[in-house]
């Protein structure tokens, strides 16, 4: 009788792991493990240099085609919004004066103009906004409030027609329309301008804080990660220099010095990405920013002279604000007008003062910005010594006189002020479009540039170890 047996599956399994283990310890396992290790290596250096690639284009589009645009496009609302005021108050203290009538018309057709900037101006904010429900009410609720503003401007004109006063101070029934409108328009829209660019500034400055960041460290991740790739590559090297006696593999050569290149130019293009997103946040999108907010209230405070001569029961009240306006658009310590009149044209050669342009002052960056700044200092310092001559002509008791001066020289040279202060605008926003443009120019092609150079990393890996592992068939 034969007997047999089955032999016990316990050793034969431990055999199995025994031999997996072992199997790296061949010459051809060891090549592989090498193959797998660069491979890895390659896709990790993929995948950062991807992913700080993506924080790069991520922060230039929210700055130079969202949110950034639409900041701006709100600071040229508040401009749009305070200039229609200010057109209303030249118009209604024209009145029906005979000899301003080609000024009242022309007041009425920039108030004009200004409406159709607003509503433009608007209906972009709105479809920026995009689902933002917040955004989307503040939009709605401004175009409530402007239409209501309208209403009331739309009253006081015809009231005024109708009143045919003489260049002056209107009729009461007139000054009160223009109280309730002035005020809508100070009190409601114009605040609701200034938040939504408000939380849209916030929304820019902390996306460029985080993807500015970001791109700094995947940079220095990038240089590790590629530095390690080139080391386990020459290890490689190495390695099948000594056990096969090959001084140079060709294929493994080729991939280290593409690795090297491939680091060099990542780290040298998310070094430029980096300081694009400065120079678009700093040198254009901040500058624009707050020159738009200057130009706004500095023709807010030129209206505040109309209002001055417009309502003589506010005049205390207008002198005031436009002090504070004032020293918002550039800061000298006085107590009253003729003190800060007095201290301008002692500090406006220097740089020593705050305000817009004081921090303009201190941050000089860009060619031709300092010809362009003197040129709205000087212009701005024109529009004090004008407000100073009507505020003396009007304390006389001569409002009509004090109009004139206004309508004359003053609203003049306040023109050449506000062309001055658009024109070191439009140098700021250049440099704004051109990073802009600059640093989607630079990450083009990206996309696949990185994927295809793994790919090519790793067929000369594989190229180079095969002919080893063909050693061993």
């Amino acid at each position: 009788m034969t007997i047999t047996t089955t032999p016990p599956p316990a050793p034969a399994r431990r055999e199995g792991r025994l031999t997996g283990r072992l199997r790296i310890r061949t010459m051809p396992g060891r090549i592989r493990a090498l193959a797998a290790l660069a491979a890895l290596a390659v896709l990790v250096v993929l995948l950062v240099t991807t992913l700080t690639v993506r924080d790069a284009r991520d922060g230039l589009r929210v700055i130079g085609h969202d949110a950034g645009p639409q900041v701006v496009a709100t600071g040229d609302l508040y401009f749009a919004l305070s200039d229609m005021d200010a057109q209303l108050a030249d118009a209604l203290l024209i009145g029906g004066d005979a000899g301003l009538a080609g000024r009242r018309a022309a007041a009425l057709k920039v108030y004009e103009q200004r409406r159709s900037e607003a509503n433009g101006a608007l209906l972009q904010g709105s479809r920026l906004a995009g689902t933002d429900p917040t955004e989307q009410r503040t939009a709605q609720e401004m175009l409530d409030a402007l239409g209501r503003y309208e209403r009331l401007a739309g009253q006081a004109l015809l009231t005024d027609e109708q009143s045919r006063h003489a260049a002056g101070p209107p009729p009461a029934a007139v000054t009160a329309l223009y109280r309730q409108a002035t005020d809508l328009m100070k009190l409601d829209v114009l605040p609701k301008a200034y938040n939504l660019t408000l939380d849209n500034g916030t929304k820019v400055r902390r996306t460029y804080e985080a993807k500015r960041s970001a791109v700094l460290r995947g940079r220095v991740w990038v240089a590790l990660t590629g530095l390690l790739l080139v080391v386990v590559l020459v290890g490689v090297q190495i390695y099948f220099a000594a056990r096969f006696r090959r001084l140079v593999n060709p294929f493994l050569a080729l991939a280290t010095v593409g690795t090297f290149v491939l680091v060099v130019v990542s780290v040298a293009l998310l070094s430029s990405e980096a300081g694009r997103l400065r120079t678009a946040k700093e040198d254009g999108f901040d500058s624009v920013l707050a020159l738009s907010r200057a130009r706004a209230i500095s023709n807010s405070a030129h209206a505040d002279e109309s209002r001055y001569l417009l309502d003589p029961g506010r005049a205390d009240t207008y002198e005031q604000v436009y002090l504070d306006k004032s020293e918002a658009i550039l800061y000298v310590p006085a107590g009253n007008l003729d003190s800060y009149y007095s201290l301008l044209d002692e500090k406006i050669g220097g740089s020593d003062f705050l305000g817009f342009y004081g921090t303009e002052a201190h941050h000089i960056t860009l060619p031709g910005q300092q010809a362009a700044l003197r040129k709205v200092l000087t212009g701005y310092q024109k529009v004090q010594h004008d407000d100073r001559a009507i505020r003396l002509v009007a304390a006389s008791g001569d409002r009509r006189a004090a109009l004139t001066t206004k309508l004359g020289g003053g609203t003049g040279d306040f023109d050449a002020y506000d062309k001055a202060l658009v024109a070191l605008k439009d140098l700021h926003g250049r440099a704004f479009d051109r990073a802009i443009a600059s640093g989607d120019h630079g990450l083009r092609g990206w996309n696949v540039v990185l994927p295809g150079a793994a790919i090519v990393l790793i067929i000369l890996i594989l190229a180079g170890v095969r002919p080893r592992l063909s050693e061993y068939r």
